[in-house]
């Protein structure tokens, strides 16, 4: 009986930073055996993106950063230089024991090592091979790099994102590349159970501009529907009002009416009851056109009170509202500890365990493990080279010398 939905299966990962990092950390906390391939004495580009790294026990920065320990655990790091004719072979060798490969090289970029989809399809057609790139195996752009930073830009997504008057902002985290990685994956598990009826392998081709582009929804709709451009309104919304982050006596709220039964409960509470039957106010299609002027009176009245008063009074009058939380603040709340949304971990070059952020993906009959934390660069070498290629002492020994494995 599987206690993990992908226990049986093996990815060969050769992506690094975090797009394809992130997708294979999703199969490797349900159970995949992920071989992160690296290249030796440097590994993962994100391994040297510190301050802030993780530190020994006598307190000194070790080499692992933690943007690379936020997507890496569960994975084997295995050394090889691809670059030479020796190392090209290993990696068809572990191919025939693999399901997967997923790579992040930019379009083209295998080829001229023999690891380009059609070359790896000739010699293993049952392997599935995704690609991440920015821009996609085909169009005009396809041999260009891509940046996350590129794709919020071009996708749209930084046209509606910061205040009016202001200049566009990217969103605080790498959205892109973690909206790649997850449409990555999904691909990846839709291939497997295509596989699965016909026994074929097939190429995913993901981009982050094509990825980024399909998580504005309505906002990508809003023009395709009307023409028009959905308006950069900062933290309010383009469709929904009132949808937004005010200011509270002590900090910062958000208040998130979705409908006009909330708005009334809404009106009720803060002694403006006029307001629902307000036609100016009264339906959310009215309240989008008559922002201006509601806006900056909710402002005042919410400015009045502590966060803690609104939050809690409008809990019980079901009006959806919330804290601006910093992530120390997140970390500390009960909800996020119950969902055990926060993990520790042993790692190598620590004796006390490693704190990390936990899987989102709550399943009851296979949930997510967290095995193995993330890995030093080429920490699984010798293991994997002997076990899965069953390769002697000598020979692991011969292929170090000649600098084709670390």
């Amino acid at each position: 009986m599987m206690n993990q939905a992908l226990q049986n299966i093996k990815v060969l990962d050769l992506t690094r930073v975090l797009a394809g990092p992130y997708c294979t950390q999703i199969m490797a906390d349900f159970g995949a055996t992920i071989i992160k391939i690296e290249k030796p004495g440097e590994g993962d580009d994100t391994r040297k993106w510190g301050p802030p790294n993780l530190q020994d026990d006598a307190g000194n920065n070790t080499s692992e950063s933690a943007y690379y320990l936020s997507a890496n655990r569960g994975k084997h790091s295995l050394a090889i230089d691809i670059k030479t004719p020796e190392g090209q072979e290993l990696i068809h060798k572990l191919l025939e024991d693999c399901d997967i490969l997923i790579e992040n090289f930019k379009t083209d970029g295998l080829k001229k090592y023999g690891l380009d989809y059609e070359s790896i399809h000739a010699r293993h057609p049952h392997i599935i091979y995704a690609s991440i790139t920015g821009f996609g195996q085909n169009g005009p752009l396809a041999h260009e790099p891509g940046y996350d930073f590129l794709a919020q830009a071009m996708s749209g997504l930084m046209s509606v994102t910061g205040e009016p008057d202001e200049q566009p902002i990217k969103v605080g985290v790498a959205l892109s590349d973690i909206m790649t990685g997850l449409n990555c994956a999904i691909g990846v598990l839709m291939a497997l159970n295509h596989r699965h009826s016909t026994g074929k392998g097939q190429h995913i081709d993901v981009a982050l501009l094509d990825c980024t582009l399909a998580s504005m929804t309505n906002i990508a709709q809003y023009y395709l529907t009307s023409g028009q451009l959905a308006p950069r309104l900062g933290n309010a919304h383009s469709t929904i009002v009132p949808y937004q982050a005010f200011e509270a006596k002590d900090g910062h709220i958000i208040l998130a009416i979705g409908n006009d039964g909330q708005f009334a409960r809404f009106c009720d509470f803060v002694g403006k009851s006029e307001w629902a039957r307000d036609l100016k106010f009264s339906t959310n299609s009215a309240r989008i056109t008559h922002r201006a002027e509601l806006v900056p009176q909710i402002a005042a009245i919410l400015a009045a009170q502590p966060m803690r008063y609104w939050i809690e009074n409008f809990e019980t009058i079901n009006v959806p509202c919330g804290p601006v939380n910093t992530m120390d603040q997140t970390f500390e709340m009960e909800q996020i500890k119950a969902r055990d949304m926060r993990i520790e971990m042993k790692h190598p070059l620590r004796s006390e365990k490693i704190a990390l952020v936990g899987s989102p993906i709550k399943m009851s009959e296979t949930p997510a493990k967290y095995s193995k934390a993330p890995p030093v660069c080429g920490e699984d070498t010798d293991h994997i080279l002997a076990n899965m290629l069953n390769l002697g002492a000598e020979e692991i020994a011969a292929l170090k010398d000649k600098k084709i494995i670390g």
